[in-house]
């Protein structure tokens, strides 16, 4: 695992754990959140692609592109891959459990507050996402 991943994925989860744990509230820690969940996701993906060596050496998935329909998706890590992406297990859930980190990320980093209920959903996405790919 790369350190700098590794470190990423800290990042997050101390964030989680701030916001889930201030007086003041979790919506007090939206941008951030949207942030770090974000890159701690794309942290996750690239750790579990190489741990399956298949990611080629100083390749980076972009956060922007697990927002896009997964046919194209797949298209872009393709070209960072050494073997095909349908070859990984569990490709297709890994990738709509991004989908659903992303897709609201710029909203909700950018946008008016948004209510726990769905900070609460992202945040669980997230560890979701990180105990699937960390077993």
């Amino acid at each position: 695992m790369k350190e700098e991943n590794q470190k990423s994925i800290e990042e997050a989860l101390d964030e989680i754990n701030s916001a889930l744990n201030d007086p003041k509230g979790i919506i007090f820690h939206q941008r951030r959140l949207a942030f770090l969940i974000s890159l701690g996701s794309v942290a996750l993906l690239e750790n579990y692609l190489e741990k399956n060596s298949v990611l080629k050496p100083g390749s980076k998935i972009n956060h922007q592109w697990l927002k896009k329909k997964k046919e194209n998706v797949k298209k872009l890590i393709s070209k960072q891959l050494t073997s095909e992406i349908d070859s990984l297990s569990d490709i297709d859930n890994i990738l709509e459990t991004i989908y659903q980190i992303e897709n609201e990320r710029n909203q909700i980093a950018y946008g008016k507050p948004v209510s726990e209920l769905k900070l609460n959903e992202k945040i669980n996405l997230f560890l979701d996402l990180k105990k699937s790919l960390e077993k």
